[in-house]
């Protein structure tokens, strides 16, 4: 679950005068889908960080809140004084941009013309009435922020984690708990949701109060920590405000390999090439992922592509994050050497008191 720098949440726990060992690892290995969800996409696999967390570790769907440890993670002799966590927030809405781009599809395909009994280009249904009589339920407010399942997320994986590791989430070193999170709206709600689920390890059956009441306190947010990178100048100037920093990125959005998924989605739509672009072929594709994460449900905008399209629209994702994220520009991955920074300070600090 562990995913990428952006919009990071902090959790760090340690006995008082403790060895400190990083466990920086997703406690779970990519899978393949479970052959028995009936909500399952085959699109699923290449929706990046907008894939449903039960995609990527089916033995969530069973018992959410069993932990699953890799038998080679930790030797029987070692054992774990310190977990430090870069966790990535709980399942949210779409972003009010995304959210606009989405409505402007819909608009197209309710304005075509109506009644002439016309087929798909392969003699089915016709998939673009279906979905301009699909219900459009997202509105401007949702803007990203989290979802309930998003909050189960969180409760669920500090259930995981806590069982997982009983001697560092034991009662008496709940107090030493410390999260950090960035501003954003769904990374404070995550940190509350976590919260709340440990609550529920230590307290079963009781209502969880609200944080700011809660031994441990609520979490501490701390942008320069959290969000280097929008403290970061030369970041902002070289690559976030520089116009021409995704230019390999639009280049591809004009390729021939998108292109081709233009008139291949203008077609099934039957909607005219010219009213699409490769940012609304985009925000149908990760319709399909929302609509799965959020509701469970497998709605008509997973029809619109296929595996092959998927691929694509996988590499241009992947490609906007390698030139905006990744590595390719230094100062990308250079600008998140504070937060780094501080994770290893702790460590060492804790070395220090353990072998005084």
């Amino acid at each position: 679950m562990l995913r990428g720098p952006p919009r990071l949440l902090k959790v760090s726990v340690a006995p008082v005068a403790a060895l400190a060992v990083a466990l920086l690892s997703s406690l779970s290995r990519c899978s393949l889908l479970e052959p028995d969800d009936p909500a399952a996409s085959a699109l699923s696999p290449y929706f990046g960080t907008k894939t449903r967390y039960e995609d990527a570790n089916p033995g969530l769907l069973p018992d959410p809140e069993a932990p699953r440890r890799d038998p080679e993670l930790l030797e029987d002799a070692c054992t774990p004084v310190q977990l430090v966590a870069l966790i990535r927030h709980g399942t949210r809405y779409p972003t009010a941009k995304q959210i606009r781009k989405l409505r402007q599809l819909h608009g197209l395909l309710q304005a075509r013309p109506s009644g002439d009994g016309r087929a798909g280009p392969a003699g089915g249904r016709d998939l673009g009435a279906a979905l301009a009589d699909w219900p459009l339920w997202y509105a401007d407010w949702m803007d990203g922020q989290l979802v309930e399942k998003g909050r189960q997320d969180m409760r669920q994986l500090a259930l995981r984690l806590a069982s997982l590791f009983p001697a560092l989430f034991s009662l008496e070193n709940y107090g030493r708990l410390q999260l950090v999170t960035s501003s954003k709206h769904r990374c404070v709600d995550s940190g509350a949701a976590f919260l709340q689920g440990l609550w529920e390890h230590y307290h079963p059956g009781l209502p969880p109060p609200d944080v700011a009441d809660m031994e441990c306190g609520p979490p501490r947010i701390n942008d320069k920590l959290m969000r280097f990178f929008d403290h970061c100048e030369k970041f902002l100037t070289e690559v976030e405000k520089n116009a021409t920093a995704l230019y390999h990125v639009e280049a591809f959005k004009t390729g021939p390999e998108m292109q081709n998924i233009l008139k291949k989605v203008a077609a099934t739509l039957q909607v005219p090439v010219n009213n699409l672009n490769a940012d609304l072929i985009q925000v149908a594709f990760f319709t399909c992922s929302f609509d799965l994460a959020i509701k469970g449900v497998k709605s008509p905008w997973c029809d619109v592509f296929d595996i092959d399209d998927a691929k694509v629209l996988e590499y241009l994702n992947d490609l906007k994050q390698y030139w905006k994220r990744g590595y390719g520009y230094t100062i990308n991955s250079r600008s998140s050497c504070t937060l780094f920074q501080d994770i290893f300070q702790h460590l060492d600090k804790a070395i220090e008191q353990k072998q005084r």
